[in-house]
């Protein structure tokens, strides 16, 4: 199979899991939870919260205007999602893990998108809580976009390989830096190592 195939499939592959997945538990929650209290699954720490986000993470732009927010949460999402696409697939020197990463987040993004260009807002359910430290509450669209994301945190750290060797352009170079160093070796004296 061909390196670029491959990476077509990998990266359709987590798309339509993280898509199908999410968009099967938001319909599920419109189901089950819409308009019944919260529902705690383990205690206080995870609970089962339905609500209709019409902004983006943590409500962020919910009170915009409704064309400025249709620009900044559909279109410029939809643009750069799409950018995002293009680069994983085509884009060079790139390892497995980044492919991954990034496949992650163009998934849950474009989920959240479909969901405001057909709904106008997203379904969120998820919330959880420790020590004194709560969530917003999300969804599997945004699980999947912080995978993508905690993926890509040991790549931010990492340094880029150090090329040692210089490349020599060609033979009269080399012959420059030979005569070079026996000049100096000459006027200083000392003989050759």
């Amino acid at each position: 199979m061909k390196p670029l195939t491959k990476r077509i499939l990998v990266v359709l592959g987590i798309l339509l899991v993280s898509v199908i997945l999410d968009q099967w538990t938001k319909e599920l929650a419109r189901q089950f939870l819409q308009g019944e209290a919260d529902q705690e699954l383990v205690g206080d720490f995870f609970r089962l919260t339905f609500v209709e986000n019409r902004g983006a993470f943590l409500s962020l732009g919910a009170e915009l205007g409704e064309g400025l927010r249709y620009i900044l949460l559909n279109i410029f999402p939809s643009i750069l999602l799409v950018a995002l696409l293009i680069y994983t697939i085509r884009g060079k020197d790139m390892g497995w893990w980044q492919i991954v990463a990034l496949s992650f987040i163009i998934g849950g993004g474009l989920s959240n998108v479909y969901d405001r260009l057909l709904y106008g807002k997203v379904v969120d359910f998820m919330h959880m809580k420790a020590f004194g430290l709560q969530t917003g509450i999300f969804n599997i669209a945004d699980v999947s976009i912080m995978i993508g994301m905690f993926m890509m945190l040991p790549l931010m750290f990492q340094k880029p390989p150090k090329d040692d060797k210089e490349p020599v352009d060609s033979a009269v170079d080399v012959a420059a830096t030979t005569d070079e160093v026996t000049s100096r070796t000459e006027r200083s004296g000392d003989e050759p190592a």
